[in-house]
Order: structure tokens, then C-alpha cells, then sequence
């Protein structure tokens, strides 16, 4: 049965993404936030079927740790296509930073580019690092949470984690403060995963990190913020499966 609605929702999924895309083009034409209004309500669809066909609900806990004013940095656990969606959605405005070969998928690339992202050569290594700062910058400038994923990947549910230093990179050079977010999506929408697991997929925004702290005091107060607080959601959804 899990198998059948999985398969029913991937068939979904891609003809909402033709049905949507398609006429999106036009947007390419007016300011950006009518593309990334768009990306909400896209997103929005996505969900609703993830709850009707899988039986696969959402919840988002911590908003009041979102900083009101000012550019930050929203720096995600990353186990599932699920959170990214989500983060599109959520997120006021947002701006991705992403592997550039995201922007050469047909449809879903032009839009990534027109919502406006920093797309970086993550084979550039400290020349990636330098023009990731640069073209962040302009974003935080005008108050735009910019999200990065640490990892640089996705993770399966309880692996080791494998934070990359380029957080630190940003950190410093950007001065600004950090939001961390939790999730336990890869119980439910697994890396690279074709089935979809009935459950409960929690994103918690947790207490901003400032800016200006050490290097080293940064990156262990995020990484046990993110890690912590992701492993405690498990947890809690795999008890909940449990009983």
C-alpha cells in the first residue's frame, strides 16, 4: 500500500511540477517576488498531496526564533528534498545557496535563477569560498534570509555528521547572525527515496547564534545546536512509530 501511494504521489508530483512550470514562464518577465510568491504556492500543493496520498503531515516549530529584522543566515539540517521545499515556502523572501548545476535543469533551474540564489562551482574550493561571501552579501543587505546547508548534501537519518567549513567562511566574513533549523524529514522523504512514509515531518527553527563569536565556538555551537536538536525529532517520530 505504501508502495502504491508513493507511486501515485511521484505521478502527481511531476504533473503538478509540468502543469505549474510551464506557464511560469512568464514570470521570468516581472520582479522576482512574483516568482518566489509563485514558489510558495507551489510548494503549498506539494504538501497537500504528501497529506492526502501518503498520509504525510507537516509541522513548524520555533518561529519566534526567526530574526524580525535585518539580513541572517538560516542554516538547515539537510536530509530530504522535503526541507528545501519547505524553506522555499517558509522562508520570507529567501535566497539558496546551491550547487550551480542546479540552475541547468530545465524549468526548475530558470526559476532557482530568477528567485534570485548564489549559485557556486563547489570544485572552485577557496575561489568558490570568495565569490560565495561576495554574492551573499547583497542579499543580507536587503534583509533577505540567505540558506545554506552545511553538510553540503543530504544526510540519512542518524549518520554521522560532516559539516563543511565554508559555514565558517560565511560566518566570519559576512558578520551576521545565524538561525539554525532541525528536521526529521529523511524518516519520511528519504535521500533519493521513491517511497513516502506516512508520519509527521517536524522543521524547527531554533535560538539564533550571533554574530561575532570564534571559529571554532561557532561551528561546535551550531553543529551540537542542529545535531541535538535534529536527533531529538527522530526520536520523538520514531516512538511515535513505535507505539
Amino acid at each position: 500500500m505504501i508502495f502504491l501511494r508513493s507511486l501515485t504521489f511521484n505521478i502527481c508530483y511531476l504533473i503538478w511540477c509540468a502543469i505549474f512550470f510551464t506557464p511560469c514562464l512568464i514570470l521570468m518577465v516581472f520582479p522576482q517576488r512574483f516568482m518566489l510568491q509563485a514558489g510558495h504556492y507551489w510548494a503549498l500543493v506539494i504538501f497537500w498531496l504528501l497529506k492526502v496520498i501518503c498520509g504525510t503531515t507537516y509541522e513548524i516549530r520555533g518561529q519566534e526564533n526567526i530574526p524580525k529584522e535585518g539580513g541572517f543566515l538560516l542554516v538547515s539540517k539537510h536530509q530530504s528534498a522535503w526541507e528545501t521545499i519547505a524553506l522555499m515556502a517558509f522562508s520570507d523572501n529567501p535566497c539558496f545557496i546551491l550547487k550551480r548545476e542546479l540552475l541547468m535543469i530545465p524549468f526548475f533551474g530558470w526559476y532557482l535563477w530568477k528567485g534570485g540564489v548564489v549559485a557556486i562551482n563547489r570544485k572552485a574550493g577557496i575561489k568558490a569560498l570568495r565569490q560565495m561571501i561576495k554574492e551573499a552579501k547583497e542579499p543580507l543587505d536587503n534583509g533577505r534570509p540567505v540558506i545554506i546547508f552545511p553538510e553540503g548534501t543530504r544526510a540519512t537519518p542518524h549518520q554521522e555528521p560532516n559539516y563543511q567549513t565554508g559555514i565558517i567562511a560565511l560566518y566570519s566574513g559576512l558578520n551576521v547572525p545565524v538561525c539554525p533549523a532541525a528536521v526529521n524529514s529523511g524518516l519520511f522523504w528519504g535521500k533519493d527515496a521513491f517511497v513516502k512514509k506516512p508520519g509527521n515531518i517536524v522543521l524547527e527553527y531554533l535560538p539564533v547564534i550571533p554574530a561575532g563569536l570564534n571559529k571554532k565556538v561557532f561551528m561546535k555551537t551550531m553543529q551540537d545546536t542542529i545535531e541535538n536538536a535534529s536527533n531529538r525529532l527522530m526520536n520523538e517520530a520514531e516512538q511515535k512509530q513505535e507505539a
